[in-house]
């Protein structure tokens, strides 16, 4: 067997744990408390007190690798470092941790002489020559531990001294009883003991649990590590910083190892020696088992004798997660014949209990279950899965729930192939209706890898739709097969697979709509042509349902006028064709298609149109539509209500069932709602975090839209140089999503002109945004029931009849939209001399826009001056909070527009001095003032003079003046020379 491990392109890269230097090889990563009371007791041992501490932990989980940096940082300090090891290898020595200790001091020449220990010197002399005279008895256990006690005393007599007793869960009972008289007598010596042991129940283990209650000794229990410390980990073995190392290798690392030191490194080890793992187009490379671990597993199930190897191994065919009756039934022994075995077992860490009782464990490791599957003869692994499948079908009837799993399992390891095929396939199908998407793509993927020439065209579709269908809902592209493998899949007759033309058709379908969802749109026209040729005159309604939903996403994709009815149509069709076939899923995907095509005209069909789809997703039991159908009608609710709660718990719901197209397409609406609600700094950051994700996954249109909502953020802030920068990185994406283009007018480029008190500017660019609608209609709001009105109402283009044509429409109802269709009729009103209507209409129309700061204000600004005209409203107040607001955003040219307009109201206006923060310090030196610059960043974009006067609300003269008076401070010989130089300094 072999598990799938990615190679390690140069330009993987992810952020690492921490900003610091990448880690050395060969570093002590995680244990940063334990060394830290390892050397606190090294310091009170050269201080003359002494200290005992066992390290205990799992196989593998760095214990001795913990003792190592232990005798190094002792060695750095000049203490007198010693180590000795138990072993249950060959015959038993007497005491050998303590002989090999005083060996190694012997070959270092710090042993000390025998009379420096008095009596005591004869026993040290008899431990290191393992002499036996008529004396020997004397030498019993208790002697020997003063022997050493008093050796430590005087090796660590100058510079203290750490004794390391590795593997003492192999010690002999000599040994631990002389463990047990130092850990009594230590505290007084100039020396640390560090005893290392397993976790397993043993005297050893139990040694350390007495001590630890008395207080003789501290007890350090390594955990594995975390996953950011796999993450150095891996950095350190990889000789590169963790910032380069592949997210995906991460992720792999710490689910294959369980966070065991030992085994990361050997994976890696095993992956670094591999020469594929240069090979930068390579996605990911088989990996088998690295031998080290392999041999360490082999030798843990190989002391739990043959019943124990039996059961692991069975066990091992049902993946890292089995359940204990099953095997009580294939091995033919009962609960209390296998309990001694699993005891020892889950001692040895190579399996642990999962969950409440004792019905179900877990190997460890994945990686441990891998390595005894890999030990089964084909003979032995072929009884093994007839007994365990036998054993299933006879417990669990039908293969309910994840049993079904188990058994696919069971039929791959046989090399039943076309049955763990289509196994696999129903759990796939029932992880989908339980809501579980990116398990569904798992077990999916893992069928189609055992497809094969041999397998039946009919099974060899199925997997492929399924699989087809789940990576389009949870956008795991990366599952999708080969281009090369599809194509030969689908070329000619079938390729070599003979897969029926109506099948082929519906395949291409759901290859056109991945495409759609990636970006591509020529790729997607491409497949759905391919696949109404394959559909013939007469197709079958299943299929044709398929084609036309596809048909739905191109036409959208497309520069049409007519794209919208043409896709309303192709939706209907594929909803009828859909009833007939009895295809739920279809029926709710056309379904929820037509609610998106008629949200923006016709809001109570659209709605209509969810609930529909919702009803048959509950009465089917379909839990990806039903969420798909909650988001929408959440997304129709928050307009009304003005509160985004309900679309917030929809995407939770989306994103825990893996369906990130869906939850990315809520998050644009979520940032839209934030950025109308003037909190830019939150949306700034969902939009950041999405667009990281949409980028990763690889879905284009989704990040053109928050490309788009990125611009639309800075352009309702009046920050016209980063707007133009988001709408560049747009530009490469706008034939993945091309109704963004009439969008990027209406909701960026406008707005920002409006801030900027540039109004002929705003309305040509919302006349290129109607223009982009009529060519190919928006599905999502631009302007064009809200704020276009009410300029051309102002501007005395538009009239009640225009009023009349806007408001039919649906969106022109929703909180946004209604603050300027609202006011625009406050406007008419006035005109048609009926006052006291026109203040009603705008106070309600002004409570629509409270929770939206700057689109209110804007609004106040936009208009003020016909209410003032009109005698209608307070328009003077109305321009005080305009100002206010404008002024404490930084909004100068529309905050200096408001005070403007209250001058020729004759009403009084607030001085403002501040600002001269927004001067570049350059031209502060010059003596250049606030008013100066607002003149001088026009006059570096060649505008003239009295096209200046008209924008800041003043004078020809007093432009004249100000513009005289620039030139003089600056130097700059005339106007033409001073917007070359300063053009890059005022932008």
């Amino acid at each position: 067997m072999s598990i799938f491990w990615p190679a390690l392109p140069e330009d993987c890269t992810v952020a690492g744990p921490d900003g610091g230097p990448h880690p050395r090889r060969g570093q002590l990563i995680g244990r940063g408390p334990e060394m830290g009371q390892i050397m606190r007791a090294l310091a009170a041992a050269r201080s003359g007190s002494g200290a005992a501490l066992f390290v205990t932990g799992e196989p593998g989980v760095g214990k001795t690798r913990l003792a190592t940096e232990a005798l190094a940082v002792a060695a750095e300090t000049n203490m007198v470092t010693v180590r000795g090891r138990a072993s249950d290898v060959g015959p038993p020595v007497p005491y050998r941790p303590l002989v090999e200790a005083l060996l190694l001091l012997s070959r270092a020449g710090l042993l000390p002489d025998p009379d420096e220990l008095g009596r005591y010197g004869a026993v040290m002399a008899r431990l290191l020559t393992g002499a036996r005279d008529k004396d020997a008895d004397a030498a019993t256990h208790l002697v020997v531990a003063e022997t050493m006690l008093r050796l430590l005393t005087v090796v660590g007599e100058r510079q203290g001294c750490l004794l390391v007793l590795d593997d003492l869960h192999d010690a002999d009972a000599g040994t631990l009883a002389v463990v047990e008289y130092l850990l009594d007598n230590i505290g007084h010596q100039p020396a640390v003991l560090l005893l290392v042991t397993g976790c397993a129940p043993c005297a050893a283990t139990e040694l350390a649990t007495r001590s630890r209650r008395s207080g003789a000794a501290e007890v350090l229990d390594l955990a594995p590590l975390s996953r950011p410390d796999v993450h150095l980990l891996i950095a350190a073995e990889l000789r590169v910083p963790p910032v380069e190392v592949c997210p995906d290798l991460v992720h792999r690392a710490v689910d294959s190892s369980a966070g065991i030191p030992f085994v990361v490194k050997e994976l890696v080890h095993d992956l670094t020696a591999r020469p594929a793992r240069h090979d930068p187009g390579t996605a990911s490379v088989p990996l088998s088992v690295p031998p080290t671990v392999a041999d360490s597993v082999r030798r843990q199930a190989g002391r739990l004798g043959p019943l124990g190897a039996e059961l692991l191994g069975m066990a091992a065919l049902f993946g890292r997660r089995f359940a204990l009756p099953v095997l009580e039934r294939a091995i033919g022994r009962d609960h209390a014949e296998l309990s001694a075995v699993l005891r020892a077992a889950v001692a040895s860490y190579l399996i642990t209990p999962d969950g409440p009782g004792t019905q179900w464990y877990t190997f460890r490791y994945p990686l441990a279950a891998e390595a005894l599957l890999d030990d089964l003869g084909p003979g032995e692994r072929a009884r093994y899965v007839r007994r365990a499948a036998r054993a299933l079908t006879e417990l669990h009837p039908g293969l309910p729930g994840a049993w079904c799993e188990h058994a696919a399992q069971l039929h791959e390891h046989a090399g039943d192939t076309p049955e763990a095929i289509r196994l696999y396939g129903e759990a796939a199908g029932r992880a989908t209706g339980e809501g579980a998407v990116d398990r569904a793509v798992e077990l999916l993927t893992r069928a189609h890898r055992l497809v094969e020439p041999g397998t039946a065209p009919e099974l060899h579709a199925t997997v492929l739709e399924l699989l087809l269908d789940a990576v389009a809902r949870s956008a795991r592209f990366d599952r999708l097969p080969a281009p090369a493998v599809i194509l030969d899949t689908l070329g000619g007759d079938g390729g070599e697979h003979g897969i029926p033309a109506p099948r082929r058709a519906g395949l291409h379908a759901r290859l056109s709509d991945i495409a759609t969802l990636t970006g591509r749109p020529a790729e997607a026209l491409w497949h759905l042509d391919i696949a109404r040729a394959l559909l013939g005159s007469h197709p079958a309604d299943a299929y044709a349902a398929l084609v036309d939903l596809s048909a739905v996403h191109v036409e959208l994709s497309r520069l049409a006028p007519d794209r919208l009815r043409t896709a309303t149509r192709y939706a209907h069709r594929a909803l009828e064709a859909a009833r007939r076939a009895d295809l739920p899923d279809v029926a709710c995907r056309a379904l929820l298609l037509l609610g998106q095509l008629a949200r923006e005209e016709d809001e109570p069909a659209a709605a209509a149109h969810f609930r529909r789809a919702r009803a048959i997703a509950l009465a089917r039991r379909l839990p990806v539509p039903r969420v798909a159908a909650d988001v929408h009608l959440a997304v129709v609710a928050a307009g009304h209500e003005d509160r985004s709660t309900r679309i917030e718990q929809t995407r939770q719901e989306a994103l825990g069932m893996g369906l990130l197209p869906l939850a990315h397409e809520s998050g644009f609406v979520l940032a839209l709602d934030r950025i109308r609600h003037g909190r830019f700094d939150e949306a700034g950051d969902r939009i950041r975090e999405a667009a990281a994700d949409a980028s990763r996954l690889g879905l284009g249109r989704h990040l053109a839209m928050l490309r788009l909502a990125e611009a639309v953020r800075y352009a309702h802030q009046g920050r016209r140089a980063e707007m133009r920068g988001a709408l560049e990185r747009l530009a490469p994406l706008l034939d993945a999503a091309p109704g963004v283009r009439a969008m990027s007018y209406g909701l960026a480029r406008a707005f920002c002109s409006l801030l900027e008190e540039r109004h002929e500017a705003a309305g040509q660019e919302f006349a290129q945004a109607l223009a982009y609608d009529a060519e190919n209609p928006a599905t999502g709001g631009f302007g064009k029931h809200g704020i276009i009105l009410l300029l051309g109402v102002l501007a005395g283009r538009m009239g009640r009849r225009h009023h009349a044509e806007v408001t039919r429409a649906s969106a022109s109802t929703t909180h946004w939209n209604h603050q300027f269709t609202g006011l625009a009729h406050a406007v008419l009103l006035g005109r048609e001399g009926r006052p006291e209507e026109a203040t009603a209409a705008a106070g309600k129309a002004l409570e629509a826009a409270e929770p939206f700061p700057m689109a209110r204000r804007l609004c106040l600004r936009l208009v003020a001056q016909s209410a003032h005209d009109d005698g209608w409203g307070t328009p003077v107040e109305w321009l005080r909070e305009a100002e206010e607001y404008f002024h404490d955003a930084g909004l100068q040219a529309v905050a200096g527009a408001s005070r403007a307009l209250l001058r020729g109201m004759g009403a009084s206006v607030r001085q403002r001095r501040t600002g001269t923060e927004r001067v570049p310090p350059d031209l502060r030196r010059c003596g250049i003032t606030v008013r100066e610059f607002e003149v001088a960043r026009l006059v570096a974009e060649r505008i003239s003079n009295k096209d200046i006067a008209g924008r800041l609300h003043i004078s020809l003269r007093t432009v004249e003046k100000h513009v005289a008076s620039l030139l003089q401070k600056t130097g700059h010989p005339n106007r033409t020379a001073f917007a070359t130089a300063t053009r890059d300094l005022v932008a």
